[in-house]
C-alpha cells in the first residue's frame, strides 16, 4: 500500500523542437550550433491519486501557434501519453506548475477538475507583462494569453492556488522552492519518493552543463534565455545543487538533452518515451 507522502514519478516526453540554438540553453555555447530539444512533464502517482508536475501543451489553437513559432514539429498529445497509464483527464487531481511558459502549462484546459498550483509572483508578473506596450513583446513571447485566461477561469472555480515563496507539502510529500531567473516567479518541485527526495527542475536548468559546468569544471552556467537576471539564474542553480547534494541522479531535467539516458524506459509511443524516475 502506498505511503501517503511517497510518490512514484514518471517522465513523459511529448514533443521535440528542432534547430534550437544551443546558446539559448547554455549561455555562451555559440560554437555548439543547433540541436533537437525534448519536452516533457512528470506524472506523480500515489495509490489512486494522480498529479502532474507541469503538463505540456496541446497542438491546437494557441498551442499550434506556439509550436510553429518555436519550431516544434514533433508532438504527441499529453492525453495520449497519460492514456498509457489508463489515466483520463478527470483523474488528475492537481497540477503543480513550475512556470507559465506554453510548453509547461499549455494543456491545463484539458484537466477540468485539477487544482493548479503556481507561484503568485509568476502568475501576476505575466499579467503585468501582458499589459506592457507592444514593443515589450520579447518578454512575453513564450507565454500564450489563452493559458493565463484558463488559469483565471480556474480561479473563479477556486481551483487556482497562488503560492508565496518556498512551501512544504503543497500536496503531502510534494514541496516547492522558488527558482527565479528564467522567469520572475518560477519554482522547482521536490517530491518524496522511495528513492528519497527528487527535484524536478522546471526550466531552472536546461541541461546537465548548467549545473556541472563546461568539462565538468563545477562552474555554473546560466541558461541562454530568460526574462529574469543571470544573477538569479545562477543562485537558483546553486539552490538546486544544494538540495540534491551534488547527486545528479536526484534531479529530473525536463528538457534533458540526453533524453534521460540513465532512466529505465517504461514504454515508447510513436517515438516518445515514458521513463521511470522514482
Amino acid at each position: 500500500m502506498a505511503d501517503g507522502n511517497t510518490w512514484e514519478l514518471y517522465v513523459i516526453e511529448y514533443a521535440r523542437s528542432r534547430n534550437q540554438p544551443v546558446a539559448t540553453l547554455i549561455a555562451g555555447a555559440y560554437a555548439d550550433g543547433n540541436m533537437e530539444v525534448p519536452f516533457s512533464f512528470v506524472l506523480a502517482k500515489n495509490g489512486d491519486r494522480c498529479v502532474l508536475l507541469d503538463c505540456g501543451f496541446m497542438n491546437d489553437g494557441g498551442g499550434a501557434e506556439m509550436a510553429i513559432r518555436f519550431d516544434v514539429p514533433w508532438w504527441i498529445s499529453p492525453l495520449t501519453m497519460l492514456d498509457e497509464f489508463g489515466i483520463r483527464p478527470a483523474d488528475i487531481s492537481d497540477i503543480v506548475l513550475s512556470h507559465a511558459h506554453f510548453d509547461h502549462m499549455g494543456s491545463i484546459a484539458e484537466f477540468p477538475k485539477a487544482r493548479l498550483h503556481i507561484q503568485k509572483r509568476e502568475y501576476l508578473s505575466w499579467m503585468e507583462a501582458m499589459a506592457l506596450p507592444r514593443q515589450f513583446g520579447f518578454i512575453t513571447a513564450v507565454v500564450h494569453p489563452d493559458d493565463l485566461r484558463t488559469a483565471f477561469d480556474a480561479s473563479l472555480e477556486h481551483r487556482l492556488n497562488l503560492i508565496e515563496g518556498d512551501h512544504d507539502n503543497v500536496l503531502p510529500g510534494i514541496h516547492v522552492r522558488t527558482g527565479e531567473g528564467h522567469t520572475l516567479g518560477q519554482q522547482f518541485i521536490i517530491a518524496e519518493t522511495a528513492k528519497g527526495r527528487i527535484v524536478v527542475s522546471g526550466d531552472c536548468i536546461y541541461g546537465a552543463r548548467n549545473i556541472l559546468g563546461n568539462n565538468n569544471d563545477g562552474v555554473y552556467i546560466p541558461l541562454g534565455a530568460g526574462v529574469g537576471s543571470t544573477w538569479e539564474m545562477v543562485k537558483t542553480i546553486d539552490r538546486i545543487n544544494t538540495e540534491i547534494g551534488g547527486d545528479m541522479s536526484k534531479l529530473v531535467i525536463l528538457h534533458d538533452f540526453d533524453r534521460w539516458a540513465k532512466l529505465p524506459v517504461v514504454n515508447e509511443v510513436e517515438g516518445f518515451r515514458i521513463l521511470r524516475a522514482a
